[in-house]
């Protein structure tokens, strides 16, 4: 089978990062899965092959959905972030694996990915944790599970995820992770190339859209707290960006700034003389660390929803080395 042949169900899809890495790799995304109406018309945009049901997934029959070769998506992070309430399974948005691994278990798929943030693995979030695996075999797979940081995967960015990996336990083979690549992209990569002239955005609030000399090539202005000025926030030109967040008042300090002032060990400040060169990165510039291409647009009128989609979003990079691994490794049997 060839790869423009996989059918590929994506749940969870936000504005599509995951999917984009499927497709440019061949695989054909053929129904999708959002319920949060800030992603639909980005998602619509960027995907016009894509149908889109905008149905909470609680709410969506198994039968519903198309027979598919994949399935593919990361469920809401925010129930195991490390920097949240770390509710796991206790929070609705948790459980909401189990609606994944229902559609899994009624669709029967040739193999399924999905993503989730590290802090899964945090000792809290064990028993939970060894739940989910035994609910993904029990639907017929084998499981393989790891960690990857995105910054080995051609994406500028420390950024690490949980990924898990199943084949339908009549495929004979045995999954192997990709190896890290040779060479590690940096923020100069990424966006030195961009012009240093974004459209400021005062506190991201609604407004009129300023037509930008490049697409989205905006920021948004206004105070930092003081957790995020508990921490330097600002990588050089010559590193990899810190995590991009979905929060955009989290957003990391532009390279042209210099590393932030130790004061004491919860308290940094911008350099005394320096203060004009702190900023935050641009909507576009997260996208590009992110490893959108620039005819990817994003579509919002509050500028934190744009952060947000992007933040959100698995690293297209790294999304295309894993499918490209997933269809190297089966080839042979498909």
């Amino acid at each position: 089978m060839a790869m423009q042949h996989l059918k590929v169900v994506s749940l969870f899809s936000g504005c599509g990062g995951l999917d984009l890495g499927f497709e440019q790799e061949g695989y054909e995304i053929i129904w999708a899965n959002e319920f949060d109406k800030d992603i639909w018309k980005t998602y619509r945009f960027n995907h016009p092959n894509t149908f889109l049901d905008t149905r909470s997934i609680t709410e969506i029959d198994e039968n519903q959905i198309p027979d598919c070769d994949v399935i593919i998506g990361g469920p809401p992070c925010q129930s195991w972030s490390e920097g949240g309430a770390k509710r796991g399974l206790n929070d609705k948005r948790g459980r909401l694996f189990y609606d994944y691994i229902r559609i899994l278990k009624a669709k029967q798929p040739l193999f399924f990915l999905a993503e989730n943030v590290s802090g899964m693995l945090l000792d809290c979030h064990k028993e939970a944790l060894t739940s989910i695996k035994q609910a993904f075999m029990d639907a017929g797979y084998h499981l393989y599970f790891k960690l990857l940081n995105a910054c080995d995967y051609g994406v500028p960015q420390d950024r690490k995820r949980v990924f898990f990996i199943g084949l339908r336990n009549d495929i004979k083979t045995e999954y192997v992770f990709p190896n890290p690549l040779n060479k590690r992209f940096t923020l100069r990569d990424a966006i030195a190339d961009l012009p240093n002239n974004p459209t400021p955005i005062p506190n991201g609030l609604f407004y009129d859209r300023p037509q930008p000399s490049f697409p989205n090539h905006e920021y948004m202005t206004g105070g930092f707290s003081s957790i995020y000025m508990s921490r330097n926030r600002v990588r050089g030109w010559d590193e990899v960006s810190f995590t991009i967040q979905a929060q955009a008042r989290q957003a990391p300090i532009h390279p042209q700034a210099p590393k932030m002032t130790f004061i004491n060990q919860n308290k940094r400040e911008f350099v005394k003389g320096k203060e004009s060169l702190y900023r935050r990165l641009s909507v576009r510039e997260c996208a590009r660390i992110q490893t959108f291409p620039d005819d990817f647009i994003f579509l919002y009128q509050n500028i934190a929803v744009g952060y947000k989609m992007i933040g959100n979003a698995v690293p297209v990079k790294l999304a295309n080395e894993m499918a490209k691994s997933l269809y190297k490794q089966l080839a042979n049997l498909l």
